[in-house]
Parts: C-alpha cells; structure tokens; sequence
C-alpha cells in the first residue's frame, strides 16, 4: 500500500469513466463482471452503493455494496435472513496486493455497522484462482451455495 490512504469515492460523473476503465487480471475476469456492467445493474437497482476505490488521484478500483435486502439468490440457503454485504469488487491489475480490496471490504463493512448490520456477505464463484481465499482469509465462512451455484459467505460483524 502506498502512503496515501485509500478512500472510497462516490460515482460521479467526473469519475465515471475512470471506473469504467479498470480492469481486472485476464485470468480473473471469469469472476467478476465488468465495472459498467456493475454501474449498470446500479441504474436500475436504486438499492446499490457503487464506489470508486481511491489511493490519491488514482483510481485503483470498484466496489459495490448493498444492505438490508432479501436477495431471491440464496433461495437455496436455509434460514437466510435479510442481508448486507459485497454485491462486487474488482481491484486493477495492476494494483492488486497492495491491500485496496481489503481496504474495500473493511469500508464496507464499517457501513453495515454504521447503518446497524451485525452480519456481511458476500458471493462468490468457484474456481481456480478465484476469490474464495481473499474472502476466507477476511474471516468469512462458506455457507452455502446459491441456487446459481456460487458460493455465500457471511462475516459476523459483532465480533472483535
């Protein structure tokens, strides 16, 4: 990480573009949808917190949230109760390592917390050279799968 403190930034229309131009490692684009497809499903999901991930004046990637809302996704997971968590996160390839993503879920979390929420989640697919250490290593605990066969996790927020 550099010395700068990563921030997180509304979309605007002064960084719009920005974010649309991050990309992720080619190997890992099979995991996470393109940036504009994210601001996209935004336009039409009011109920999304779509953010820039800052480090100075550079974009160094994106990260979008949600909270409180029952999702039909996890139909499949037993006793899932309304939730909050990562809806997307993608880190430049470029910048990845530098600790930006866990920067990322550490913001959002503390929104959760800030807005009430006592539990994160997040989804993810499956495979080689995926997400499922980054999030693993945060302390999320696989609970299932979905109905669209990704993975649920979830991060009790009231621990220390």
């Amino acid at each position: 990480m550099t010395t700068a403190r990563p921030r997180l930034e509304k979309i605007t229309a002064d960084n719009v573009l920005d974010a649309c131009r991050l990309e992720v490692a080619p190997e890992q684009r099979r995991f996470v949808s393109p940036v504009a497809q994210s601001l996209a499903e935004a336009y039409v999901h009011p109920v999304a917190w779509p953010r820039l991930i800052c480090d100075g004046e550079r974009a160094v990637g994106f990260v979008m949230a949600y909270f409180d809302l029952p999702f039909d996704f996890d139909a499949g997971v037993p006793d899932a109760p309304n939730r909050s968590g990562l809806w997307r996160l993608a880190v430049a390839a470029g910048e990845q390592g530098r600790g930006y993503g866990r920067f990322a879920v550490g913001a959002v979390n503390e929104e959760i917390r800030r807005r009430g929420g006592t539990v994160s989640t997040v989804t993810w697919k499956p495979g080689e050279g995926g997400p499922e250490e980054f999030y693993l290593g945060l302390g999320y605990r696989k609970r299932g799968l979905t109905d669209d066969g990704e993975y649920l996790g979830d991060l009790d927020l009231t621990a220390a």
